[in-house]
């Protein structure tokens, strides 16, 4: 992997030049517009709203619209006056217990490696983070962009991970959400019994993209096959359902988990083993 920035870990007096890797990896696939005649690739083209003639790079400026159908133009000497000084450095602001940390605030993932004269440092700091199960809550500029961040052990690497600022996160105040559990007791019973049967432990590798593969399958025989499809049974979809009685809903589920535990070879415990009686 080749680094994507280099900089240092700063906090107090301590100093640790690190360089910055990516964590993840995105595996979209990337399709053209086409002319279906022919094929012909589409091109994007800049055109103004007022005449529909197409502007050259040469005659666009940049404007916020402030409001409907007005805007002030920014320049180069704007941004450059409202730039944040990209000091190269992570500057960590505070400790905090990362159970305080609500997860909506992550973003991405970096992984940061340290200069030979830092892996002292690193080290230390990493053993530090994982005895106190605390964050270092930082500021980075990465390319032109201030973010938040939050410094985190990972196994023997130490984590950068971008956050969202407060004001970036959209409340759900608008949504039409239950205030108070409706459901009754018996209810919340299996609920909570039907979430115990198909409970495991997390394993990362479990989880595929099977909409890509599937995808992808298809693109390989169409390509095989000319471009043509060969025939056959298209994936049927599942029917959509107005749930009306939830006690029969939660029973059904409860005897399919079961059969898939069995079919598995799992062993539940006893108190998977409950039994609801059918609602009169």
């Amino acid at each position: 992997m080749r680094a994507i920035w280099k900089g240092s870990i700063n906090f107090s007096l301590v100093n640790i030049p690190i360089s910055l890797y990516p964590a993840t990896q995105t595996d979209e696939l990337n399709f053209h517009m086409l002319r279906q005649k022919d094929l012909s690739p589409v091109s994007y083209k800049r055109v103004a709203q007022a005449d529909s003639k197409e502007v050259p790079w040469t005659e666009i400026v940049k404007g916020y619209e402030y409001e409907k159908g007005k805007y002030v133009v920014l320049n180069q000497e704007d941004f450059q006056r409202a730039d944040v000084e990209a000091t190269q450095s992570i500057d960590i602001l505070e400790f905090v217990p990362l159970a305080e940390v609500d997860p909506i605030f992550f973003d991405r993932p970096y992984y940061l490696e340290p200069e030979k004269r830092g892996a002292r440092a690193y080290a230390l700091l990493r053993e530090a983070l994982n005895r106190t199960q605390k964050v270092g809550i930082a500021k980075v500029v990465i390319k032109t962009r201030q973010h938040l961040a939050a410094i985190k052990p990972e196994q023997k690497a130490l984590i950068l991970e971008l956050m969202h600022f407060a004001d970036e996160l959209i409340k759900p105040d608008e949504l039409q959400l239950p205030d108070r559990l409706e459901a009754g007791a018996r209810e919340l019973e299996m609920a909570i019994d039907l979430i115990d049967r198909l409970s495991g432990h997390w394993d990362s590798n479990k989880y595929t993209d099977q909409y890509r593969k599937a995808l992808l399958d298809l693109i390989h025989q169409k390509i095989e096959s000319g471009g043509r499809l060969p025939r056959g049974a298209s994936r049927p979809k599942k029917a959509a359902s107005n749930v009306v009685d939830l006690v029969s809903v939660l029973q059904e589920s409860l005897r399919s988990a079961d059969k898939d535990m069995a079919a598995k070879g799992s062993k539940s415990s006893p108190k998977h083993r409950k039994t609801y009686k059918k609602a009169a």
